[in-house]
C-alpha cells in the first residue's frame, strides 16, 4: 500500500518536475545577463523567487519602494525557469515601451495565452495585425459625434433615474452605504449600455439587494480568478490547475463559459436584429455592438463577443476605482470639495441650468478644477496600477539597460505617481493644483509621465467617456450632498487597504454615509 501511495504521488509530481528541469537547465546555460536591482538579492538557482513569494501581499508597496530607492527607477527580475523581466517608473523607458519601439513590445504570447480563455482575441488581448484593425474600427467608432452623445445620455439616465435617488434615500434613512460597491454597479450599468446595448439593471433604484446581475458576478469572478495568474510567481501552477481542472482553474472555466454564454446570447440576438430592417428602425441603436454589426466588415459572432468582452474588461471597475478613491480623499479635504462644489455652482451659472439637471459635454468641459482634482487622484491612485508588455527582440532602453527577447517589461503608473524626480518633492501630497496654469485652466501632463491612460498606439479610446462619467457623478453628488467616511481606521487618517487585481479595489470597500446639503 505504501508504495502505491509513492508511486501515486511521483506520477503526479513528475510533470512540474520535468517542467522545473528543464527549465532550471536551460537558465543555468545561458550566458545572456539578467538584470538587477538594487536592494533586492539574487539567490543561486532560486533567483528573486524568494523575494516575489514574501512580497507578493504587498506586491505594489515593495515594488514601488524598490523603484523609488533606484537611481535608474526601475527594479529588475529573474525567476528560473518562469520570468525575467523589469519593472520601470522611468519616463524614458516607458516613452521608449510604448512609442519609439512599439513594435517590439507587443503583449506577447505569454500574456495572451493567460487571457485567451477569458477575452479571447479582442482589442485589449491581441498583437499585429488582429490588434491593428480593431484598434482603427474603435478608434473611429470614438471618434464621432454620435457615440459621445450616447455615451453622456447613457450616464446621465442613470444618474437621475438610479444613482441619485438611491443616496437621497440612503440620506432620508441615515443609512450607511458602500460608495465603492454602489459605484461598481453603476459603472457596470452604464459600461454594458455602451458597449452592447443592454441594461444588466444593477443599481434600480428600490431594488439595490436584489439587482445584482449574475453576469457581473460571473464576469467580476472570471476577471479576479484570472489576474492570479498573473500575480502566482510560480507560473507553471495555473497550467497544472487548470490541466486538472481543480481550485481556482475549476471556478475560473465556470465563470468563463456563463459570461460567454451571455455575451453571445446578446450578439445573437443582435445579429437578427440587425437582419430585419424594420426591426432597425424601430430600435436603432448607437452602441459600440450595433456599431461593429452594422459595419461592412464581415465579423464572427465570436469576434464581436471578443471585442465587447474586451471592453467590459476595460470600463467595468476602472471609473469605480477612481471615484471610490477620489471620495475618500475628499472626505478629510473639505475645502478641495468646497472648491468643487463653487465651481460646480457658476457652471450652472454661465450655462443657464437649475440645480438637478443634467450637465451637457460642454457644461463639463468648463470644470477645469474638478478635472484636475480628479486626476491629481489618479496621480497617487490609479485606476489600472501596473501594465505589462513583452520584449519580443533583444533591445536597449535609452540609459543603455540590456532587454532580453522574452522578457516581461511592466510600467508602474503607481510607483510613477510617487517619484520625486517626476512630481517634485511634494509628490505625496494631494494638490489639484499642480495641474492647473496662472489662469486655472488644466493643464495636461505627458502621457508618458502620467501614464493612467496609458500612451503612444495603445493610448486608451475610453479617456474622455472616462472623464465624462467622472464629472458628472462628481458635480451631482457634490452640488446636493456631503459623504463622510466611516470606517473608523480610514477616517481617522489610515489609507485604505487595496486588492490588487486589473484595478486598483478597495479591500472592504468604502463605507459612507450621506448627508443632504441645507440648500439642497
Amino acid at each position: 500500500m505504501a508504495m502505491d501511495s509513492y508511486y501515486s504521488s511521483m506520477i503526479i509530481l513528475l510533470p512540474p518536475i520535468l517542467y522545473m528541469s528543464y527549465h532550471l537547465t536551460k537558465i543555468l546555460t545561458d550566458k545572456k545577463k539578467k538584470p538587477t536591482t538594487h536592494g533586492l538579492k539574487s539567490h543561486p538557482l532560486l533567483g528573486h523567487l524568494p523575494a516575489f513569494v514574501n512580497n507578493s501581499h504587498r506586491f505594489l508597496e515593495w515594488t514601488t519602494e524598490l523603484i523609488v530607492g533606484s537611481p535608474e527607477m526601475r527594479m529588475g527580475f529573474w525567476i528560473p525557469g518562469m520570468r525575467t523581466g523589469i519593472i520601470t517608473g522611468n519616463p524614458a523607458d516607458v516613452e521608449h515601451i510604448l512609442r519609439n519601439n512599439f513594435a517590439n513590445y507587443p503583449k506577447g504570447e505569454h500574456a495572451i495565452g493567460m487571457l485567451e480563455d477569458f477575452l479571447g482575441h479582442g482589442l485589449f488581448n491581441s498583437d499585429g495585425e488582429q490588434w491593428l484593425w480593431q484598434r482603427k474600427n474603435a478608434s473611429y467608432q470614438f471618434s464621432s459625434r454620435s457615440l459621445r452623445k450616447f455615451v453622456v445620455d447613457v450616464v446621465q439616465a442613470e444618474l437621475a433615474d438610479r444613482f441619485l435617488p438611491l443616496l437621497r434615500r440612503a440620506a432620508g434613512d441615515d443609512d450607511v452605504v458602500d460608495l465603492q460597491e454602489v459605484l461598481q454597479r453603476f459603472g457596470f450599468d452604464t459600461i454594458c449600455m455602451v458597449a452592447f446595448g443592454h441594461d444588466p439593471r444593477c443599481l434600480v433604484d428600490g431594488e439595490e439587494e436584489d439587482a445584482r446581475s449574475e453576469f457581473m458576478d460571473a464576469f467580476g469572478e472570471a476577471q479576479d480568478l484570472v489576474v492570479g495568474r498573473f500575480l502566482d510567481p510560480i507560473e507553471v501552477s495555473w497550467k497544472i490547475k487548470k490541466w486538472l481542472n481543480v481550485g481556482t482553474e475549476r471556478r475560473l472555466k465556470k465563470a468563463i463559459a456563463d459570461v460567454h454564454a451571455f455575451a453571445m446570447d446578446i450578439v445573437r440576438a443582435r445579429r437578427r436584429q440587425s437582419a430585419t430592417p424594420s426591426s432597425c428602425v424601430e430600435h436603432h441603436m448607437d452602441d459600440v455592438l450595433s456599431r461593429f454589426v452594422a459595419s461592412d466588415d464581415a465579423h464572427s459572432d465570436e469576434v464581436l463577443r471578443d471585442i465587447v468582452l474586451s471592453f467590459l474588461i476595460a470600463g467595468r471597475e476602472t471609473t469605480a476605482s477612481a471615484l471610490a478613491w477620489f471620495f475618500w480623499l475628499l472626505s478629510s479635504r473639505p475645502h478641495v470639495a468646497s472648491r468643487i462644489a463653487d465651481e460646480v455652482s457658476a457652471v450652472r451659472k454661465s450655462t443657464g441650468t437649475r440645480r438637478g439637471e443634467a450637465f451637457g459635454f460642454d457644461a463639463l468641459r468648463e470644470m477645469h478644477y474638478l478635472h484636475a482634482a480628479l486626476t491629481e487622484s489618479m496621480r497617487l491612485y490609479p485606476p489600472a496600477p501596473i501594465d505589462s508588455q513583452s520584449c519580443a527582440a533583444d533591445d536597449t532602453l535609452p540609459d543603455g539597460t540590456f532587454v532580453g527577447a522574452g522578457w516581461s517589461v511592466t510600467y508602474s503608473a503607481y510607483a510613477m505617481g510617487r517619484l520625486a524626480s517626476i512630481w517634485g518633492e511634494d509628490c505625496m501630497e494631494y494638490r489639484p493644483e499642480r495641474w492647473l496654469d496662472d489662469g486655472g485652466v488644466f493643464r495636461p501632463e505627458s502621457p508618458f509621465r502620467f501614464t493612467v491612460f496609458h500612451a503612444g498606439p495603445r493610448m486608451c479610446l475610453g479617456k474622455e467617456m472616462a472623464y465624462v462619467q467622472m464629472k458628472s457623478i462628481v458635480a451631482n453628488v457634490l452640488e446636493e450632498f456631503v459623504v463622510d467616511v466611516v470606517k473608523d481606521d480610514v477616517a481617522a487618517g489610515g489609507v485604505p487597504e487595496h486588492v490588487l487585481s486589473i484595478t486598483l479595489r478597495m479591500k472592504g470597500g468604502l463605507p459612507v454615509k450621506i448627508r443632504r446639503k441645507p440648500e439642497a
